[in-house]
């Protein structure tokens, strides 16, 4: 099994929308790349704590590729949006890719440079090896299976049927 971290605006549609992967064995949301320890989510959101919202994922190289994710990712987001997806804004709504293994980061920024020439402005994604992650509050974990019709910035509606699994 293999772990990166996303960012991609409001936790809980990326969540949701990795989570439906096929290969996306696990995920949580959390906190990352940040100043303060421990923080909550109101402490997040004050800007101060300049954490990102994040979703970690643990996945299956053999059935998805990091490739693969990073193309997800560029699907359901702006990345050239500083601070801000959808309706949300704000530094913990930056887009970014966190990795623990050094030979992702090369992967990462590969995808990125190839990206770019689709864009007219720069593309403003973090890259950076993963600070400290924490979890955030359980309420969050999972939000959008406990509120279905929740708020989302995310179109679920990208995800190809050859992508899903089969029971979400």
């Amino acid at each position: 099994m293999r772990k990166i971290v996303i960012a991609g605006g409001c936790f809980w549609g990326v969540e949701e929308y990795y989570r439906r992967l096929k290969g996306i064995e696990k995920t949580r949301v959390g906190y990352a790349q940040g100043t303060t320890e421990n923080p909550s989510y109101q402490d997040v959101c004050t800007g101060k704590t300049k954490h990102a919202e994040v979703v970690e994922l643990i996945y299956e190289e053999e059935v998805i590729s990091l490739n693969k994710i990073l193309e997800h990712l560029f699907r359901f987001i702006d990345p050239t949006s500083l601070n801000r997806q959808g309706h949300d804004i704000g530094t913990q709504y930056r887009v970014g890719v966190y990795y623990e293994d050094e030979a992702d980061e090369a992967i990462i920024k590969a995808y990125i440079a190839s990206k770019q020439a689709s864009y007219k402005h720069p593309i403003v994604l973090e890259v950076h090896k993963t600070d400290i992650f924490y979890d955030a509050e359980a309420y969050h974990q999972k939000y959008l299976i406990k509120n279905p019709g929740g708020y989302c910035h995310v179109n679920m509606g990208l995800i190809k049927k050859e992508e899903m699994k089969d029971k979400i």
